[in-house]
């Protein structure tokens, strides 16, 4: 009990769990009540930020809550809230260096739903990538660095529920509240490494793909698992109970994989390609506890499938007409660079695929004289020099 006494530091050291109380915060959610968040953005050259969406209970994403600490404060946004005009908020935080743990996915919903793009960024999961960290995730540094606990229950949160609970909006402060110290305890190891040239080209990246968002739905979009062994009965019935299910997402308001999983639609598709009547296909199918209220409307789609021709579907995406073929030598030269690869990752203590991943090993092989416009500047000065690339014609 003597170590409830200790300061934090010591009770870290002693592997004893420090409770944190939550900072407090303000919850603007009322036409108008931006302003003390705007006042003190103007005060600042950086903020920290997080998001949260409701990705997991609604058919479309939506962001339901924006967390900002902005000089010492936290500032709960909601998003949802009527008559909340957000348009100034993001004009002010376009000139501000921002703080993110995995930005990824908040920059694209970021720029798909409200065209923001960051000028600038410290990304503390990219910095705990590039120093080797073997757990990577928020909550992970965090019980790490200051043996606080976050909330599981919070990351499965319905967060477009309203009222927000007082649970949740601790949860989404601390989300926020230790991401300045955090990138100061990072910044000095990635110092100490010589990594920081290399951390702020990762950043830079992720600002870039940011601005290309997510990618757009197509008509081939149906096309899951290897449904390219299908050839008769079984694409025409993938293709018609893959629409059932988007179409009873949507009407639901509810994400696809909650109607039904791709298992089951891929189970649905072999029957029908082995020749399947719609009692095979459709026997021993369940759906939960909307069994009885969908079910008739996936039969129809089943009965739908049987009867098309599948020559009238959709054409299946032709090469890419810049996909050349990698040739025997191109093949072995690929993984002469991959052993390279591997080996220096290792020497570094990093994940491999952070200097290239497959697809840029392909490129390399292909165009070695490119590295520079396939990769990082950081990663193509690890790679160049290495023998594989070294005795290329090109150099």
């Amino acid at each position: 009990m003597i170590s409830r006494f200790l300061p934090s530091r010591f009770r870290r050291l002693l592997g004893v769990k420090v409770i944190t109380r939550p900072p407090a915060y303000h919850l603007l959610d009322q036409p108008g009540s931006l302003a003390p968040l705007l006042a003190a953005l103007d005060k600042v050259g950086e903020v920290a930020l997080d998001t949260e969406a409701d990705n997991m209970y609604h058919y479309g994403t939506r962001i339901c809550l924006l967390q900002f600490l902005v000089g010492g404060k936290v500032f709960l946004v909601d998003v949802l809230a009527p008559g909340l005009k957000l348009d100034p908020l993001w004009k002010s935080l376009a000139k501000k260096h921002l703080i993110m743990h995995g930005s990824d996915f908040d920059l694209r919903l970021l720029h798909d739903h409200c065209r923001f793009s960051p000028h600038s960024l410290f990304d503390t999961m990219l910095a705990a990538q590039l120093l080797g960290r073997a757990r990577i995730g928020l909550a992970s540094l965090l019980d790490q660095h200051f043996s606080v606990a976050l909330d599981k229950d919070g990351q499965r949160a319905n967060w477009s529920r309203r009222p927000l609970t007082p649970k949740l909006l601790n949860y989404a402060s601390l989300d926020v509240w230790h991401l300045p110290a955090l990138r100061d305890i990072l910044q000095r190891e990635l110092v100490n490494l010589g990594r920081v040239k290399w951390f702020e080209q990762q950043c830079s990246a992720q600002i870039k793909s940011g601005f290309e968002g997510f990618a757009p739905a197509t008509e081939n979009d149906w096309r899951i698992g290897r449904s390219e062994r299908f050839r008769h009965a079984g694409l025409t019935v993938l293709h018609a109970v893959w629409h059932w299910r988007e179409a009873q997402a949507q009407r639901l308001d509810t994400p696809p994989f909650k109607v039904c999983g791709n298992a089951i639609l891929l189970k649905m598709a072999e029957a029908a390609e082995a020749g399947g009547s719609e009692a095979a296909i459709l026997g021993g199918i369940h759906l939960g506890k909307r069994q009885d209220r969908i079910f008739p409307s996936l039969a129809a789609a089943v009965r739908a499938g049987l009867a098309r021709d599948p020559k009238t579907l959709p054409r299946r995406p032709g090469r890419d007409p810049n996909y050349v073929s990698l040739t025997h030598a191109e093949i072995e030269l690929q993984e002469r660079i991959r052993t390279d690869r591997d080996r220096i990752a290792k020497e570094l203590a990093i994940e491999a695929t952070l200097i290239a991943n497959r697809s840029q090993l392909a490129q390399i092989a292909l165009c070695p004289e490119k590295i520079g416009e396939i990769l990082l500047p950081w990663q193509a000065d690890l790679l160049r020099n290495e023998p594989s690339l070294k005795t290329t014609a090109w150099l």
